[in-house]
């Protein structure tokens, strides 16, 4: 199992970015997937996840309406656009897959992540 986030960089306040997940080693169409962040000082987190057909998302209350996650199973590809950033948005991004097909709130669910992307939201 193969994951590699990409996308990150320097955004000001107010900005946007789109990160993805580059997947290979098993079939992405089978497993939900997420995403998670670390920031300095502070737990891993996980902030979003989509079920393995894409039909259902989860969504952390700090990101709800700000952040999409969305996936393209064809091309082995997981995204997260991420809009109106805050400077607590700081911190590395991680893609995540999970045990299981769905959607799934739970931190304990993932089993791989792959080599973060930096954020850093500042003016």
């Amino acid at each position: 199992v193969q994951l590699q986030a990409s996308g990150g960089g320097l955004v000001q306040p107010g900005g946007s970015l789109r990160l993805s997940c580059a997947t290979s080693g098993f079939t992405l169409g089978s497993y939900g997937m997420g995403w998670f962040r670390q920031a300095p000082g502070k737990e891993r987190e996980l902030i979003t996840g989509i079920s393995n057909s894409g039909s259902s998302r989860y969504y952390e209350d700090s990101v709800k309406g700000r952040f999409t996650v969305s996936r393209d199973n064809a091309k082995n590809m997981v995204y997260l656009q991420m809009n109106s950033l805050k400077p607590e948005d700081t911190a590395v991004y991680y893609c995540a897959r999970a045990r299981l097909p769905w959607a799934t709130a739970d931190k304990h669910d993932y089993e791989y992540w792959g080599q973060g992307t930096l954020v850093t939201v500042s003016s």
